[in-house]
Protein backbone atom coordinates (compact mmCIF):
# COMPACT_ATOMS: atom_id res chain seq x y z
CA UNK A 1 0.00 0.00 0.00
CA UNK A 2 1.54 3.24 -0.70
CA UNK A 3 0.44 6.14 1.48
CA UNK A 4 0.19 9.80 -0.49
CA UNK A 5 1.16 12.38 2.39
CA UNK A 6 1.17 16.36 1.85
CA UNK A 7 4.95 15.91 0.72
CA UNK A 8 3.42 14.98 -2.44
CA UNK A 9 2.75 18.24 -3.41
CA UNK A 10 5.55 19.88 -2.42
CA UNK A 11 8.59 20.76 -4.92
CA UNK A 12 11.93 19.13 -4.17
CA UNK A 13 14.55 20.96 -3.05
CA UNK A 14 16.49 22.54 -6.22
CA UNK A 15 20.11 22.49 -4.59
CA UNK A 16 20.22 18.59 -4.02
CA UNK A 17 18.72 17.65 -7.41
CA UNK A 18 21.63 20.61 -9.32
CA UNK A 19 24.66 18.66 -6.59
CA UNK A 20 23.71 15.53 -8.33
CA UNK A 21 24.35 16.56 -11.64
CA UNK A 22 26.88 18.12 -10.97
CA UNK A 23 28.90 15.36 -9.54
CA UNK A 24 28.01 13.42 -13.10
CA UNK A 25 30.28 16.69 -15.11
CA UNK A 26 33.51 16.77 -13.07
CA UNK A 27 35.11 20.39 -13.27
CA UNK A 28 32.11 22.05 -13.24
CA UNK A 29 31.95 25.60 -12.00
CA UNK A 30 28.93 25.92 -9.30
CA UNK A 31 27.05 29.44 -9.89
CA UNK A 32 24.38 27.78 -7.90
CA UNK A 33 24.25 27.60 -4.33
CA UNK A 34 23.64 31.08 -2.39
CA UNK A 35 27.12 30.57 0.05
CA UNK A 36 30.12 32.79 0.67
CA UNK A 37 33.70 31.60 -0.50
CA UNK A 38 35.09 32.89 3.49
CA UNK A 39 35.17 31.10 6.75
CA UNK A 40 33.23 33.00 10.05
CA UNK A 41 35.72 35.28 12.37
CA UNK A 42 38.64 33.90 14.37
CA UNK A 43 36.39 35.58 17.28
CA UNK A 44 33.58 32.50 16.64
CA UNK A 45 36.37 29.38 17.64
CA UNK A 46 37.45 31.61 20.40
CA UNK A 47 34.75 31.66 21.73
CA UNK A 48 33.87 28.07 21.84
CA UNK A 49 36.15 27.44 24.98
CA UNK A 50 33.54 29.22 26.79
CA UNK A 51 30.85 26.64 25.79
CA UNK A 52 33.01 23.48 26.82
CA UNK A 53 34.24 24.94 30.00
CA UNK A 54 30.84 24.74 31.34
CA UNK A 55 29.20 21.52 31.33
CA UNK A 56 25.52 22.44 31.99
CA UNK A 57 25.76 23.92 28.78
CA UNK A 58 25.71 20.27 27.04
CA UNK A 59 21.76 20.12 28.85
CA UNK A 60 18.72 21.70 26.86
CA UNK A 61 18.77 25.67 27.25
CA UNK A 62 16.23 28.29 27.21
CA UNK A 63 13.58 27.40 24.12
CA UNK A 64 14.38 31.29 22.70
CA UNK A 65 18.13 31.03 22.93
CA UNK A 66 20.42 31.87 25.63
CA UNK A 67 20.62 35.47 27.15
CA UNK A 68 24.28 36.49 26.66
CA UNK A 69 23.52 36.02 22.76
CA UNK A 70 19.95 37.20 22.63
CA UNK A 71 21.39 40.46 24.33
CA UNK A 72 24.12 41.07 22.01
CA UNK A 73 21.66 40.44 19.26
CA UNK A 74 19.51 42.82 21.00
CA UNK A 75 22.13 45.79 20.23
CA UNK A 76 23.15 45.10 16.87
CA UNK A 77 19.14 45.51 16.09
CA UNK A 78 19.49 48.89 17.52
CA UNK A 79 22.78 49.90 15.89
CA UNK A 80 22.29 48.47 12.41
CA UNK A 81 18.57 47.91 12.10
CA UNK A 82 17.14 50.50 14.23
CA UNK A 83 14.89 48.29 16.12
CA UNK A 84 14.53 48.62 19.49
CA UNK A 85 13.30 45.46 21.68
CA UNK A 86 11.30 47.00 23.99
CA UNK A 87 7.80 45.35 25.70
CA UNK A 88 6.29 44.64 22.43
CA UNK A 89 8.21 42.56 20.70
CA UNK A 90 10.74 39.56 21.12
CA UNK A 91 14.02 37.93 20.03
CA UNK A 92 13.96 34.02 18.93
CA UNK A 93 17.14 32.59 18.28
CA UNK A 94 16.63 29.82 15.33
CA UNK A 95 18.60 27.31 13.69
CA UNK A 96 18.79 29.41 10.72
CA UNK A 97 16.38 31.94 9.06
CA UNK A 98 14.46 29.02 7.14
CA UNK A 99 13.50 27.51 10.65
CA UNK A 100 12.44 31.41 11.88
CA UNK A 101 10.41 31.58 8.38
CA UNK A 102 8.51 27.93 9.85
CA UNK A 103 8.24 29.02 12.73
CA UNK A 104 6.25 31.97 11.60
CA UNK A 105 3.96 30.15 9.26
CA UNK A 106 2.98 28.12 12.13
CA UNK A 107 2.37 30.35 14.66
CA UNK A 108 0.20 33.01 12.27
CA UNK A 109 -2.05 30.20 9.71
CA UNK A 110 -4.42 27.87 10.45
CA UNK A 111 -4.98 25.05 7.93
CA UNK A 112 -5.90 26.79 4.55
CA UNK A 113 -4.96 30.50 4.85
CA UNK A 114 -3.32 32.23 2.50
CA UNK A 115 0.04 33.97 2.50
CA UNK A 116 1.41 36.39 -0.15
CA UNK A 117 4.70 35.71 -2.27
CA UNK A 118 6.27 38.41 -4.67
CA UNK A 119 7.72 36.40 -7.63
CA UNK A 120 9.92 35.71 -8.11
CA UNK A 121 9.77 34.07 -4.75
CA UNK A 122 12.59 31.98 -2.53
CA UNK A 123 11.64 28.75 -3.08
CA UNK A 124 11.92 27.29 0.14
CA UNK A 125 9.28 30.11 1.32
CA UNK A 126 6.98 28.38 -1.11
CA UNK A 127 7.49 24.54 -0.10
CA UNK A 128 7.30 25.59 4.07
CA UNK A 129 3.71 27.45 3.51
CA UNK A 130 3.02 24.08 1.12
CA UNK A 131 3.92 21.85 4.28
CA UNK A 132 2.29 23.58 6.09
CA UNK A 133 -1.29 23.09 4.72
CA UNK A 134 -1.62 26.95 3.72
CA UNK A 135 -2.00 28.18 -0.09
CA UNK A 136 0.67 30.86 -1.47
CA UNK A 137 -0.20 33.52 -3.97
CA UNK A 138 1.39 34.72 -5.85
CA UNK A 139 1.96 38.48 -6.93
CA UNK A 140 4.05 39.71 -9.97
CA UNK A 141 6.85 42.03 -9.38
CA UNK A 142 7.87 44.55 -12.30
CA UNK A 143 9.96 44.32 -15.04
CA UNK A 144 13.29 45.07 -12.35
CA UNK A 145 12.06 42.88 -9.41
CA UNK A 146 10.70 45.79 -7.35
CA UNK A 147 7.27 45.34 -5.42
CA UNK A 148 4.16 46.45 -6.74
CA UNK A 149 2.17 47.16 -3.66
CA UNK A 150 -1.43 47.79 -5.58
CA UNK A 151 -1.39 44.26 -6.72
CA UNK A 152 -0.04 43.54 -3.29
CA UNK A 153 -3.44 45.12 -2.30
CA UNK A 154 -5.90 43.44 -4.78
CA UNK A 155 -4.57 39.69 -3.87
CA UNK A 156 -5.31 39.32 -0.69
CA UNK A 157 -8.46 37.87 0.46
CA UNK A 158 -10.39 37.12 3.98
CA UNK A 159 -7.76 33.90 3.88
CA UNK A 160 -4.61 36.26 4.30
CA UNK A 161 -2.68 36.18 7.10
CA UNK A 162 0.86 37.55 5.78
CA UNK A 163 2.66 39.31 3.11
CA UNK A 164 6.78 38.00 2.67
CA UNK A 165 9.06 40.64 1.31
CA UNK A 166 12.37 39.71 1.48
CA UNK A 167 15.45 42.32 0.58
CA UNK A 168 18.08 42.63 -0.51
CA UNK A 169 16.44 39.22 -2.46
CA UNK A 170 17.20 35.81 -3.53
CA UNK A 171 17.12 35.14 -6.39
CA UNK A 172 17.12 38.78 -8.22
CA UNK A 173 19.36 41.12 -6.29
CA UNK A 174 16.73 43.40 -5.80
CA UNK A 175 16.63 45.79 -2.84
CA UNK A 176 13.78 47.73 -1.72
CA UNK A 177 13.38 51.34 -1.28
CA UNK A 178 11.77 52.18 1.93
CA UNK A 179 9.01 53.98 0.58
CA UNK A 180 7.81 50.63 -1.07
CA UNK A 181 8.40 48.87 1.80
CA UNK A 182 6.80 51.81 4.07
CA UNK A 183 3.47 50.84 1.34
CA UNK A 184 3.79 47.57 2.32
CA UNK A 185 3.84 47.66 5.81
CA UNK A 186 1.15 49.81 6.23
CA UNK A 187 -0.93 47.86 3.67
CA UNK A 188 -0.60 44.82 5.93
CA UNK A 189 -1.41 47.30 9.19
CA UNK A 190 -4.48 48.25 7.53
CA UNK A 191 -5.73 45.05 6.79
CA UNK A 192 -5.09 43.52 9.94
CA UNK A 193 -2.22 41.14 8.72
CA UNK A 194 1.24 40.35 9.20
CA UNK A 195 4.43 41.71 7.11
CA UNK A 196 7.42 39.19 7.18
CA UNK A 197 10.39 40.67 6.53
CA UNK A 198 13.14 38.14 5.48
CA UNK A 199 16.25 40.02 5.46
CA UNK A 200 19.70 37.29 5.41
CA UNK A 201 20.94 39.57 3.03
CA UNK A 202 21.00 42.77 4.94
CA UNK A 203 24.57 43.14 5.16
CA UNK A 204 25.27 42.55 1.43
CA UNK A 205 23.92 46.16 -0.61
CA UNK A 206 26.43 48.04 -3.37
CA UNK A 207 26.81 51.45 -4.75
CA UNK A 208 25.83 53.45 -1.87
CA UNK A 209 22.18 51.67 -1.73
CA UNK A 210 21.36 51.17 2.14
CA UNK A 211 19.13 48.31 3.67
CA UNK A 212 15.99 49.16 4.71
CA UNK A 213 14.08 47.22 7.97
CA UNK A 214 10.39 47.24 8.61
CA UNK A 215 10.64 46.54 11.82
CA UNK A 216 11.81 49.80 12.44
CA UNK A 217 8.99 51.53 11.15
CA UNK A 218 6.75 53.84 13.65
CA UNK A 219 4.48 51.49 15.29
CA UNK A 220 5.29 48.82 13.52
CA UNK A 221 6.13 45.75 15.74
CA UNK A 222 2.66 44.54 16.27
CA UNK A 223 2.24 43.13 12.98
CA UNK A 224 5.75 42.62 11.62
CA UNK A 225 8.07 39.53 11.57
CA UNK A 226 11.42 40.09 11.27
CA UNK A 227 13.85 37.59 10.14
CA UNK A 228 17.54 37.60 10.05
CA UNK A 229 20.80 34.96 9.66
CA UNK A 230 24.45 34.75 10.13
CA UNK A 231 24.82 31.90 7.46
CA UNK A 232 25.36 34.52 5.16
CA UNK A 233 27.82 38.00 6.37
CA UNK A 234 29.46 35.63 8.85
CA UNK A 235 30.44 32.19 6.54
CA UNK A 236 27.40 30.84 9.33
CA UNK A 237 26.16 27.79 7.21
CA UNK A 238 26.49 24.66 8.42
CA UNK A 239 26.51 25.87 11.88
CA UNK A 240 22.59 26.72 12.13
CA UNK A 241 21.95 30.75 13.64
CA UNK A 242 19.56 32.81 12.95
CA UNK A 243 17.00 35.01 14.95
CA UNK A 244 13.56 36.73 14.24
CA UNK A 245 11.64 39.67 16.04
CA UNK A 246 8.56 39.01 16.34
CA UNK A 247 5.76 40.85 18.34
CA UNK A 248 5.28 40.01 21.84
CA UNK A 249 1.63 38.56 21.21
CA UNK A 250 3.33 35.40 19.21
CA UNK A 251 5.63 34.78 21.30
CA UNK A 252 3.74 31.74 23.18
CA UNK A 253 2.72 30.26 20.06
CA UNK A 254 6.20 30.38 18.41
CA UNK A 255 7.87 28.65 21.55
CA UNK A 256 5.34 26.06 20.93
CA UNK A 257 6.62 25.80 17.85
CA UNK A 258 10.25 25.49 18.27
CA UNK A 259 9.64 23.20 21.30
CA UNK A 260 8.81 20.62 19.43
CA UNK A 261 11.01 21.00 16.54
CA UNK A 262 14.00 21.86 17.82
CA UNK A 263 13.47 22.33 21.63
CA UNK A 264 16.22 24.78 21.53
CA UNK A 265 18.88 26.28 19.09
CA UNK A 266 22.33 24.08 19.24
CA UNK A 267 24.20 26.06 22.05
CA UNK A 268 27.52 25.39 20.71
CA UNK A 269 26.91 27.29 17.98
CA UNK A 270 24.68 30.06 19.68
CA UNK A 271 28.35 30.75 21.34
CA UNK A 272 30.20 30.78 17.86
CA UNK A 273 27.40 33.23 16.85
CA UNK A 274 27.90 34.93 20.07
CA UNK A 275 32.14 35.44 19.42
CA UNK A 276 31.25 36.03 15.78
CA UNK A 277 29.33 39.32 16.39
CA UNK A 278 32.80 40.43 18.23
CA UNK A 279 33.76 40.40 14.79
CA UNK A 280 36.24 43.70 14.38
CA UNK A 281 34.20 46.02 11.76
CA UNK A 282 36.88 45.19 9.11
CA UNK A 283 35.73 41.73 9.12
CA UNK A 284 32.31 42.17 7.05
CA UNK A 285 33.86 45.50 5.40
CA UNK A 286 36.70 43.24 3.94
CA UNK A 287 34.72 40.15 2.82
CA UNK A 288 31.87 42.24 1.37
CA UNK A 289 34.46 44.68 -0.89
CA UNK A 290 36.02 41.60 -1.73
CA UNK A 291 32.29 40.05 -3.01
CA UNK A 292 31.47 43.65 -4.38
CA UNK A 293 34.77 43.51 -6.27
CA UNK A 294 33.94 39.87 -7.93
CA UNK A 295 30.23 41.51 -8.40
CA UNK A 296 31.41 43.84 -10.95
CA UNK A 297 33.53 40.72 -13.02
CA UNK A 298 30.20 39.30 -13.38
CA UNK A 299 28.31 42.47 -14.57
CA UNK A 300 31.51 42.91 -16.83
CA UNK A 301 31.63 39.42 -18.40
CA UNK A 302 27.90 39.48 -18.63
CA UNK A 303 27.63 41.96 -21.23
CA UNK A 304 27.92 39.81 -23.82
CA UNK A 305 24.46 38.17 -23.15
CA UNK A 306 22.77 41.51 -23.56
CA UNK A 307 21.27 40.47 -27.11
CA UNK A 308 20.08 37.33 -25.51
CA UNK A 309 19.39 37.74 -22.30
CA UNK A 310 17.54 40.24 -20.06
CA UNK A 311 19.88 41.25 -17.13
CA UNK A 312 17.85 43.55 -14.53
CA UNK A 313 20.02 45.88 -12.01
CA UNK A 314 20.66 44.01 -8.54
CA UNK A 315 21.92 46.18 -6.00
CA UNK A 316 22.09 43.78 -3.22
CA UNK A 317 22.59 40.01 -2.21
CA UNK A 318 25.25 38.09 -4.76
CA UNK A 319 22.84 36.97 -7.10
CA UNK A 320 21.81 38.04 -10.43
CA UNK A 321 18.71 36.89 -12.56
CA UNK A 322 18.53 36.33 -16.52
CA UNK A 323 16.06 35.99 -18.73
CA UNK A 324 16.66 33.99 -21.81
CA UNK A 325 15.33 34.96 -24.35
CA UNK A 326 14.78 31.46 -25.54
CA UNK A 327 11.45 28.88 -25.53
CA UNK A 328 13.75 26.28 -23.93
CA UNK A 329 12.43 24.98 -20.78
CA UNK A 330 14.84 26.31 -17.76
CA UNK A 331 15.86 23.14 -15.95
CA UNK A 332 16.69 21.46 -19.69
CA UNK A 333 18.96 24.88 -20.44
CA UNK A 334 20.47 24.05 -16.61
CA UNK A 335 21.51 20.01 -17.58
CA UNK A 336 22.76 21.02 -20.86
CA UNK A 337 24.75 23.87 -19.33
CA UNK A 338 26.41 21.67 -16.96
CA UNK A 339 26.84 18.74 -19.27
CA UNK A 340 27.98 20.29 -22.29
CA UNK A 341 30.13 23.55 -21.08
CA UNK A 342 30.38 22.43 -17.06
CA UNK A 343 29.10 25.37 -15.35
CA UNK A 344 26.15 25.29 -12.98
CA UNK A 345 23.21 27.55 -12.25
CA UNK A 346 19.67 27.62 -11.10
CA UNK A 347 16.49 27.04 -13.33
CA UNK A 348 13.98 30.03 -12.53
CA UNK A 349 10.81 27.51 -12.13
CA UNK A 350 11.88 26.80 -9.13
CA UNK A 351 11.50 30.14 -7.93
CA UNK A 352 7.63 30.25 -9.17
CA UNK A 353 8.64 31.57 -12.97
CA UNK A 354 6.94 29.63 -15.38
CA UNK A 355 6.24 31.92 -18.08
CA UNK A 356 9.62 32.32 -20.25
CA UNK A 357 13.15 30.97 -19.59
CA UNK A 358 14.70 32.58 -16.51
CA UNK A 359 18.30 31.83 -14.44
CA UNK A 360 19.59 32.60 -10.95
CA UNK A 361 23.40 32.99 -11.18
CA UNK A 362 24.97 33.42 -7.70
CA UNK A 363 28.69 34.65 -7.19
CA UNK A 364 29.34 34.91 -3.68
CA UNK A 365 31.39 31.96 -3.37
CA UNK A 366 33.79 32.45 -5.88
CA UNK A 367 37.25 34.44 -6.09
CA UNK A 368 37.75 36.52 -9.25
CA UNK A 369 39.23 33.85 -11.27
CA UNK A 370 36.99 31.33 -10.97
CA UNK A 371 34.06 33.44 -11.17
CA UNK A 372 35.52 35.01 -14.64
CA UNK A 373 35.77 31.64 -15.61
CA UNK A 374 32.49 30.36 -14.96
CA UNK A 375 30.82 33.32 -16.44
CA UNK A 376 32.73 32.62 -19.43
CA UNK A 377 31.54 29.17 -19.90
CA UNK A 378 27.84 30.87 -19.44
CA UNK A 379 28.48 33.25 -22.07
CA UNK A 380 29.61 30.87 -24.14
CA UNK A 381 26.84 28.24 -23.42
CA UNK A 382 24.18 30.58 -23.58
CA UNK A 383 25.28 32.11 -26.90
CA UNK A 384 25.84 28.54 -28.37
CA UNK A 385 22.52 27.35 -26.96
CA UNK A 386 20.51 29.75 -28.04
CA UNK A 387 22.38 30.92 -31.57
CA UNK A 388 21.95 27.29 -32.22
CA UNK A 389 17.85 26.84 -31.49
CA UNK A 390 17.30 29.77 -33.51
Amino acid sequence: MTLISRMESVQSPIIPVVGELIKNSLGTISLGQGVVSYSPPPEAIEFLPRFLSNSSNNLYQAVEGIPLLINTLKEKLAVFNNIKINENNRIIVTAGSNMAFMNAILAITSLGDEVILNTPYYFNHEMAIAMTGCHPVLVETDENYQLQPDAILDAMTPKTRAVVTISPNNPTGAVYSQELLQQVNHICREQGIYHISDEAYEYFTYNGVKHVSPGAFTDSSDYTISLFSLSKAYGFASWRIGYMVIPQHLLTAVKKVQDTNLICPPVVSQYAALGALQAKPEYLKDNIQAIAEVRELVIQSLKPLESICRIAPAEGAFYFFLKVDTQMDAFELVKQLISDYQVAVLPGTTFGMHQGCYLRVAYGALQKETAKQGIERLVNGLKDIVDFRF
